[in-house]
C-alpha cells in the first residue's frame, strides 16, 4: 500500500484547523491588552488566571488523555504478561487528579504562585530550589516524546509514511502556536482536540467490533482463544510491582507543572479543585475506548484480516495496535477519524508540557537563579526561545524508546521519586530546609538510580529482594526488581527530608553546630519585626503591583528567601505579597 493521499489531506486539513484556533486565541488574547496584576511573561504562562470552569475541565482533561494516554492503554491491554489488570495508568492518573484537587490544588492557588517551582525557591533560595527543575523538566519531555511517538506510530501505520517525519511535522505545529498564543492558545486548541479525541474513538468502536475476524471481548476476557485471556493476571512474584507501578502513577501524577499550570490559572481556588475533579472523571470516560480498542486486538484472529500473520505481538508492533486496528479493521474513511482523535490527543498533550518546561525554565532558572533583574520583555524572548529549544528536544527523545507505555512510565518515575516527597514537604510539613531538601534528593536520587531501569539498559547496582534475571526484553537479558523499591526511595526520601532538617534545627539551635557551619544560611539569627499590614507600592511604575518592604536588597527578590520552611507568605514576581502572614490561607 503506497502513501494515502485522502487522509494526508485530512490530517493536514485538522492541522490547519488547529493552527487556525491557536491563532484565533493569540489574536483574543493580545485584544484585551491589560495584564492586571500580572507580567507579560506571566500571562503567557497561566493566563490573567481567569480560565473558566467549562475552559478549565476542557484543558485539564486534554492534558492527560494524551496520544500515550490512549495508545498505551490500548497497548498495555492487548500485550501478553500485561493486560487489563496491569493498565493502571488511566485510573492511576484519575486518582492523582482527586488527590491533586484535595490536597494541592487550593494551596498552590491561594498563595498565587505561577509555576509548581516558586515554593521550593520561596522556602529554600532560588538555587537550591532549582535542583527540582530537574525532574520536573525530564518528566515534561518524557511525556512529550511519549505522545510524539504515539502519533508518529499511528500515521506510519495508517498512512505508511515515515514516523519521524510525522513527529517533526506536529511538534513544529504545536510549537508554533505555543509560540504566539501561550496558555490561551493551548487551552482553546484542548477544546476542539478534545471533542475530536472523544468522537474520533467512539465512532470507531462498533466497526472495529463488528468486524467478522473479532470474537465477542466478552469470550476471550477470561477464556483462551486466539491466545490468553485480555484480562491478564497478577502472580505473587509481580504482585509488589503491581503496587508500585500503582503509587508511582497516582502520587507520581500530582507534582507535574502541566497540572499546576491550568491549576494557578483557574480563576478561583475553588475553581481549580473543581476542575481536577470533573477531569479525574473524564479522563476515565475517554480511556473506555482505548481498553476496548486493546481488548479488541487480543480477540482477533489476525489471519482472517489483510495484516496477516505473524501477529502484532510477534512482530513487536505491540505499540501501534491502537493503528493497526484503525488500519486493518474498520473502513479508511473510519481511520481517518480515529486518527484525527489520535493526533488531536498528541497535539493537546504536547503543548501543554512543551509550555510546562519553558514556564519552569523562564521563571525559576533564567529570572530566578542566572538574570535577577532580567526586564519583563527579555523573559518573554527567552520563553519564545525556550519553547522551540524544549520542542525540539521532545522530538529528537523519540529516537530513544521502543514502546510508548515505557516511556510514559519513565516519565513519572523522576517525578514520583523525587519531586513528590519534596512538594509535600514544602507545602504540608512545616519546619524542612535546605540542609533536609539536599540530603533527601540525593538520597532519594541514589535509591532509585540504585535499581536500575530496565527500558534504558540500566543494570542496577542495588539488588533489592527478589531482583532477579529476566530474558523477556528484545535488546537482551537484565535484572529486574520484584520489591516496591520505588515507593519505598519515595517514602524514604520524604523520611530523609523531615529528619535531616529537624535534627539540622535542632543542633544548630542549641549551639552544638556554630553559625559558621551554617553554609546554606539556613539559620542565621534575624532581628525580629514587628507585624504590619503594611504594603508599599512598587517603584516600577505598576500600581496593581504591591510589594512587601524589604529589609535589605536580598530580600527583593521574591524567589530569594532563607533556607528554613516558615508559614510561606503569598509572592509573585508582580503580584500582591502579604506581610501578615497570618493572612494567608494554610493548608
Amino acid at each position: 500500500m503506497g502513501v494515502d493521499i485522502g487522509g494526508l489531506v485530512a490530517i493536514i486539513l485538522f492541522y490547519l484547523v488547529i493552527l487556525i484556533i491557536g491563532i484565533w486565541a493569540a489574536w483574543k488574547n493580545r485584544s484585551n491588552p491589560s495584564h492586571g496584576e500580572l507580567l507579560r511573561n506571566e500571562v503567557i504562562m497561566i493566563g490573567r488566571r481567569d480560565i473558566g470552569l467549562v475552559l478549565g475541565i476542557f484543558t485539564m482533561t486534554a492534558t492527560w488523555v494524551g496520544g500515550a494516554y490512549i495508545n498505551g492503554t490500548a497497548e498495555a491491554v492487548y500485550t501478553i504478561g500485561l493486560g487489563f489488570i496491569w493498565t493502571q495508568a488511566p485510573v492511576g492518573y484519575a486518582v492523582s487528579l482527586i488527590i491533586g484537587g484535595l490536597f494541592f490544588a487550593k494551596t498552590m492557588r491561594s498563595r498565587r504562585y505561577v509555576t509548581m517551582l516558586d515554593p521550593f525557591q520561596e522556602t529554600y533560595g532560588g538555587k537550591i530550589g532549582s535542583l527540582m527543575f530537574i525532574p520536573a523538566v525530564m518528566g515534561e519531555l518524557f511525556w512529550t516524546a511519549a505522545v510524539l511517538t504515539a502519533l508518529g506510530s499511528s500515521l506510519s501505520v495508517i498512512f505508511e509514511i515515515n514516523v519521524h517525519l510525522a513527529i517533526v511535522i506536529s511538534t513544529v505545529v504545536a510549537v508554533f502556536y505555543t509560540l504566539i498564543g501561550g496558555l490561551y492558545s493551548v487551552a482553546y486548541t484542548d477544546m476542539a482536540q478534545l471533542f475530536c479525541i472523544f468522537v474520533g474513538l467512539y465512532i470507531s468502536l462498533p466497526f472495529a467490533a463488528l468486524h467478522p475476524a473479532v470474537t465477542n471481548i466478552a469470550i476471550t476476557f477470561t477464556k483462551y482463544v486466539y491466545r490468553e485471556p485480555w484480562f491478564g493476571s497478577i502472580s505473587p512474584e509481580s504482585a509488589w510491582i503491581w503496587v508500585d507501578n500503582y503509587f508511582l502513577m497516582t502520587l507520581g501524577g500530582i507534582p507535574w507543572q502541566a497540572y499546576f499550570q491550568r491549576v494557578l490559572s483557574a480563576s478561583t481556588a475553588s475553581r481549580a479543585q473543581l476542575i481536577s475533579f470533573v477531569a479525574a472523571f473524564s479522563t476515565l470516560i475517554l480511556a473506555i475506548p482505548s481498553v476496548i480498542i486493546g481488548a479488541i486486538g487480543a480477540s482477533t484472529d489476525w489471519n482472517r484480516t489483510s495484516y496477516g500473520l505473524p501477529n502484532p505481538m510477534d512482530r513487536n508492533e505491540t505499540q501501534m495496535i491502537l493503528p493497526i486496528i484503525l488500519r486493518y479493521l474498520c473502513p479508511n474513511y473510519i481511520a481517518f477519524f480515529g486518527l484525527g482523535a489520535v493526533s488531536a490527543a498528541v497535539m493537546s498533550s504536547a503543548d501543554s508540557s512543551i509550555l510546562s518546561a519553558s514556564s519552569m525554565f523562564t521563571r525559576n532558572i533564567y529570572h530566578g537563579v542566572l538574570r535577577r533583574k532580567a526586564t519583563d520583555n527579555e523573559l518573554v524572548w527567552i520563553m519564545r526561545v525556550a519553547i522551540i529549544l524544549f520542542g525540539s528536544l521532545a522530538a529528537a527523545m523519540t529516537w530513544m524508546s521502543t514502546s510508548v507505555y515505557g516511556l510514559w512510565y519513565l516519565s513519572s518515575d523522576l517525578i514520583f521519586v523525587l519531586l513528590f516527597p519534596q512538594l509535600v514537604s514544602v507545602l504540608h510539613i512545616k519546619g524542612t530546609n535546605a540542609y533536609g531538601c539536599i540530603t533527601s534528593y540525593f538520597f532519594g536520587l541514589f535509591l532509585r538510580v540504585g535499581g536500575g531501569e530496565p527500558y534504558l539498559r540500566i543494570h542496577p547496582f542495588i539488588c533489592y529482594a527478589g531482583c532477579h534475571l529476566e530474558n523477556t526484553f528484545p535488546s537482551g537479558p537484565i535484572y529486574i526488581q520484584a520489591f516496591p523499591f520505588k515507593t519505598i526511595s519515595m517514602f524514604v526520601s520524604l523520611m530523609t527530608n523531615v529528619l535531616v532538617s529537624y535534627l539540622t534545627k535542632f543542633l544548630f539551635d542549641r549551639g552544638m553546630f556554630p553559625q559558621k557551619l551554617d553554609i546554606l544560611k539556613g539559620f542565621v539569627s534575624q532581628p525580629k519585626k514587628e507585624k504590619t499590614n503594611k504594603i508599599a507600592s512598587q517603584t516600577n511604575g505598576n500600581t496593581d503591583a504591591v510589594e512587601q518592604i524589604p529589609s535589605d536588597k536580598e530580600d527583593m527578590d521574591p524567589l530569594n528567601t532563607t533556607s528554613q520552611n516558615k508559614e510561606p507568605v503569598v509572592k509573585s514576581v508582580s503580584s500582591p505579597v502579604i506581610s501578615n502572614t497570618d493572612d494567608v490561607h494554610m493548608p
